[in-house]
């Protein structure tokens, strides 16, 4: 019968044996992934870093935009005022030269 349970606890042995070997493996393997993992973080860290970075170049250029939109916006007002006040300069002359009798030549 002492024959019988060491024969068993022999076995059970091996397979606790086993057991804890796969358990080592699933560690390892756990550990590799991990490791893994953490590069691909750092990865994401700084994709996210550059994204950031991307976007605030972005947001420079559409301000630049809207301040040079606003500017060209400016500039057709006065451009339109200009040009309204020398056709009225044009037509007084026009005036001043009917009165006078003078033909005007452009």
């Amino acid at each position: 019968m002492d024959k019988d349970y060491g024969e068993l606890i022999q076995y059970l042995d091996g397979k606790f044996i086993k057991v804890d070997e796969r358990f080592i493996k699933v560690d390892d393997n756990f550990s590799i992934i991990n490791t893994r993992l953490d590069r691909i973080d750092k990865r994401f860290t700084e994709t996210d870093k550059r994204l950031d970075a991307i976007e605030q170049r972005i947001d420079q250029l559409v301000n630049s935009i809207d301040k040079l939109t606003q500017s060209m916006s400016i500039y057709h007002d006065e451009y339109v005022a200009l040009t309204s006040k020398i056709d009225k300069h044009e037509k007084w002359f026009q005036q001043i030269a009917d009165k006078l009798g003078l033909k005007l030549e452009y």
